[in-house]
C-alpha cells in the first residue's frame, strides 16, 4: 500500500506541475477579447477544461495520496517535513480553487454568455496576470513540496539551542 500511495502521489505531482506549466503557456498566448474573440473563446474553453479535468484531479490525487501515506505510515507522524508538506498541500488546494480554478471557470462562462449575446465584451477580462501569478506562486509551492519529500529536512531544535532556551 505504501508504494501505491507513493506512486499516486508522484503521478499526481507530475500532472499538477505539468498542467500548471501548460496553463501559463496558454494564458501567455491568450489574445485580448476585443482583438480576436474567436481565439479568446477557444483558449478560455481550453484553460477551463485543463483546470477542471487535469489540474483539479491531479491536485486531489496528490493531496489524498499524501494524506493516506501519512495516516498509514507511523514514521510520518513525528516528521516535521511531512507536517510541513501537509500544511502547504492544503494551502495549494485552497489556493488553486480560489485563485486559479474559480477565475478560469468564471471567464469561460462569461465568454460563453458573450457568444450567446447575454453579456457585452466589456464583461470579459483583458488580462489574466493575477491567475498567471497565482499559478507561478502555487507552482513554486509545489516544487518546494517536492524538495521537502526528496531531502526530508529535520525540523527540530539542536540540543545546544534547547539548553539555551531552558536556561532563560
Amino acid at each position: 500500500m505504501r508504494k501505491l500511495m507513493k506512486f499516486a502521489h508522484t503521478l499526481g505531482a507530475v500532472g499538477l506541475l505539468g498542467t500548471m506549466v501548460t496553463l501559463v503557456l496558454v494564458l501567455g498566448f491568450l489574445p485580448r477579447p476585443v482583438d480576436d474573440i474567436q481565439s479568446y473563446s477557444m483558449l478560455t474553453e481550453l484553460v477551463d477544461r485543463l483546470a477542471r479535468w487535469v489540474l483539479l484531479p491531479a491536485l486531489t490525487v496528490t493531496l489524498v495520496s499524501g494524506l493516506l501515506a501519512m495516516a498509514l505510515g507511523p514514521s510520518f507522524h513525528s516528521s516535521g517535513w511531512a507536517w510541513m508538506k501537509l500544511a502547504t498541500g492544503i494551502l495549494m488546494f485552497e489556493g488553486t480553487l480560489l485563485t486559479v480554478q474559480g477565475p478560469l471557470q468564471r471567464e469561460a462562462e462569461l465568454t460563453r454568455q458573450f457568444l450567446d449575446g447575454v453579456v457585452t465584451i466589456e464583461a470579459l477580462a483583458d488580462s489574466f496576470w493575477a491567475v498567471n501569478n497565482s499559478i507561478l506562486i502555487l507552482g513554486g509551492v509545489a516544487v518546494f513540496n517536492i524538495g521537502m519529500g526528496i531531502w526530508r529536512p529535520r525540523f527540530s531544535r539542536s540540543s545546544e539551542g534547547s539548553a539555551e532556551v531552558a536556561e532563560h
